[in-house]
């Protein structure tokens, strides 16, 4: 599976990807609040990770993970709040982050990018608390010039099944917008 390229990260802070995915409203739309602790899990050069901190407010604390350093080195260039901690993983099948940390912890765009991907979310599930949320946005399995190959989707009925088959309850799924879909479960 190829990983996102970083030399096409200013792409994802364009106008345009504001329009069809309002991080804000994406966000609070999936439960995020203020004094939450969020881990963006795939951060990139933190379209979600700024504004979630914002929405989680002082009180509140973003880990923004990713495994690619050029992101997280482009991440850093935002004056960043206090609130948001920059990790590096080695590996997106263990984060150095200790267990039950996150109430909400978000994946955007990074679960079809996963060769074993109930490995991933078993580490996803290890450090989200008990009945914190796990909200996943993804690509819809469709031909389309944007986005990764139609090989790499993954179909929203194909990621519940994965998600229930590693133990979580899915709270709510739907379609995004013409592109995306997003699905939010809780650890159980």
């Amino acid at each position: 599976m190829h990983k996102f390229n970083p030399e096409h990260a200013s792409r994802l802070l364009s106008e345009e990807r504001r329009k069809i995915l309002p991080p804000e409203e994406i966000l609070k739309s999936c439960g995020l609040e203020e004094g939450m602790t969020m881990v963006d899990v795939g951060c990139g050069n933190g379209y979600f990770t700024i504004p979630a901190s914002k929405i989680v407010g002082d009180k509140g604390k973003i880990y923004a993970v990713d495994i690619q350093e050029e992101m997280i080195n482009q991440l850093k260039l935002n004056d960043l709040p206090e609130n948001v901690i920059p990790i590096l993983a080695k590996s997106e099948y263990k984060f150095p982050i200790e267990d039950k940390i996150s109430d909400f912890t978000f994946l955007a765009f990074v679960t079809h990018e996963n060769e074993n991907i109930e490995m991933f979310l078993n580490e996803i599930k290890r450090i989200t608390k008990d009945s914190g949320r796990i909200v996943i946005l993804e690509w819809k399995k469709q031909h389309e010039e944007m986005g990764p190959p139609y090989e790499e989707r993954i179909s929203q009925d194909e990621l519940i099944s994965v998600l229930e088959e590693v133990g979580l309850s899915i709270i709510e799924y739907a379609d995004v917008n013409q592109s995306h879909y997003k699905i939010v479960g809780v650890k159980k």
